[in-house]
């Protein structure tokens, strides 16, 4: 069954409901819900069942493993935004005694810091938290199995760590912060630590037999922080459009930003996938598309949040099996489908409230020795310096108010981008991180490092 908001075309609407079915019956799971959101609300909500009568609604819990991470690393940003930590930090300058205490702050975030990738058996997945009472049960005799910073090694003991630093700094239980500077904030008002009625059972679906098994249902006690929570299509269809576009209640859209840029190097295979991972965040690269997003898995369940930030389109995907259907794809694809048959109408364009003329006098074409390029000025207040080409190095600046820019992305991301002035005031050359940018390639008339050819350019005689 589906239900909808009547936001989407029929086609579309069709198009996301045979794609959701596909994955329920070909991966076999008892039920998969799932939901689309387009321009900060949700347009599309769809479940499959493979129990009689009523399906899933919006309003049913799952449980949404290392979702769970996201939430996690919201409340870290919160800390570093308020001035209680860095990212730089190492987490013994804040926690003493943990035998991890090397690792950096952002490299637990990015699952960088060299930890297991699991705590010591048994599972702790399928098995009670007050197994492990203690941070040095979760981490074992032997933490760390690779060099710190150096490679991503996916660790959910890391996050654990993160959610004992939330506590140590806030005072407070991770749940109880969690509630209050979140949830609570972002009406998330069906997302929990336990599961509420109404939610989905857990199940193991036999590999080779039409048959399923009850999976348990276990407090992960130190390891909630890394995949305890519950959660509805509804809540992370909101938690999604918040992941977008920020929430001043919460983090701003410059942070958000920031957990959304890949912070972590890529390993060989990973390079290969287009996958990354940023700040509490998955990075994927597919089909021409970046997304961004997280995936989840618990004994019983499976989750996914994607968002397609270009085509403000996001989905969210939920099912109740150990294994099965591959979310990740899943959730690609509602994106896709959605992005493709009705692609982001945008809005209209508009002038610049003021123009500045000290900027105007900055654009226009510009040369790196040989290499052109053009400098325009938009109505946001950036700046875009990007090769006439169509291919190279390309940026967007941000003013910062005393006739300098900073390079927002690419290579010359953080990079001061100044004009350097003559005796009488008219502009020589733009200087990039020291590149000399002149308004004809090597002009003799401007500072070029190294000096032009007194001759000048020339064919062959």
């Amino acid at each position: 069954m589906t239900t909808s908001q009547g936001e989407l075309l029929p086609g579309t609407r069709r198009a996301l409901l045979h794609r959701i079915a596909v994955a329920q019956t070909e991966g076999r799971a008892p039920s998969l819900v799932a939901a689309v959101v387009r321009g900060g609300r949700t347009v599309w909500h769809g479940s499959r069942t493979s129990v009689d009568g009523h399906g899933p609604d919006e309003n049913v819990q799952y449980r949404i493993g290392s979702i769970t991470k996201t939430f996690t690393a919201v409340l870290v940003m919160r800390l570093r935004d308020e001035g209680l930590l860095d990212l730089g930090d190492p987490l013994e300058k804040h926690m003493s005694g943990t035998g991890a205490g090397e690792a950096t702050v952002a490299e637990l975030l990015a699952h960088t810091s060299g930890l297991a990738a699991e705590s010591p058996a048994p599972w702790w997945e399928r098995t009670s938290g007050a197994l492990r009472p203690e941070i040095a049960d979760v981490l074992g005799e032997q933490p760390f199995l690779h060099p710190v910073g150096r490679h991503f090694h996916y660790s959910n003991p890391g996050y654990t760590l993160l959610g004992a630093l939330v506590e140590k700094l806030r005072g407070a239980p991770w749940e109880e912060v969690l509630r209050h500077e979140v949830l609570e904030p972002l009406s998330l008002d069906r997302t929990s630590v336990h599961p509420e009625a109404p939610h989905a059972g857990g199940w193991a679906v036999h590999p080779w037999a039409d048959v399923m098994l009850p999976e348990p249902t276990e407090d992960l006690g130190r390891m909630a922080p890394a995949g305890q929570l519950w959660s509805t299509t509804t809540d992370l269809a909101r938690f999604a459009v918040f992941l977008a576009n920020g929430d001043d209640r919460v983090l701003s859209a410059e942070t958000v930003r920031e957990m959304r840029m890949p912070a972590a190097p890529a390993g060989m295979g990973d390079l290969a996938d287009g996958a990354s991972y940023g700040l509490g965040l998955q990075v994927q690269h597919r089909d021409g598309r970046l997304f961004v997003g997280h995936s989840g898995s618990l004994p019983g369940f499976l989750a996914n949040l994607t968002i397609g930030v270009a085509d403000d389109v996001a989905a969210v995907v939920l099912a109740n099996c150990t294994s099965g259907p591959l979310l990740s794809v899943v959730g690609a694809d509602l994106v896709r489908i959605v992005a493709e048959a009705e692609p982001r109408i945008p809005g209209p364009w508009s002038p610049m409230r003021e123009a500045e003329s000290p900027s105007l006098e900055l654009a226009g074409q510009w040369y790196w020795g040989t290499n052109g390029f053009a400098l325009r000025l938009t109505a946001d207040g950036l700046a875009s310096l990007e090769p006439l080409s169509g291919t190279g190095r390309r940026s967007r600046f941000r003013a910062n108010g005393d006739g300098t820019w900073t390079g927002l992305e690419g290579y010359f991301h953080g990079e001061l981008l100044k004009a350097v002035r003559r005796p009488d005031g008219s502009v020589d050359h733009l200087d990039l991180g020291s590149f000399v940018f002149t308004r004809q390639p090597y002009d003799e008339g401007s500072s070029v490092p190294g000096g032009v050819d007194a001759e000048g350019w020339r064919g062959i005689g």
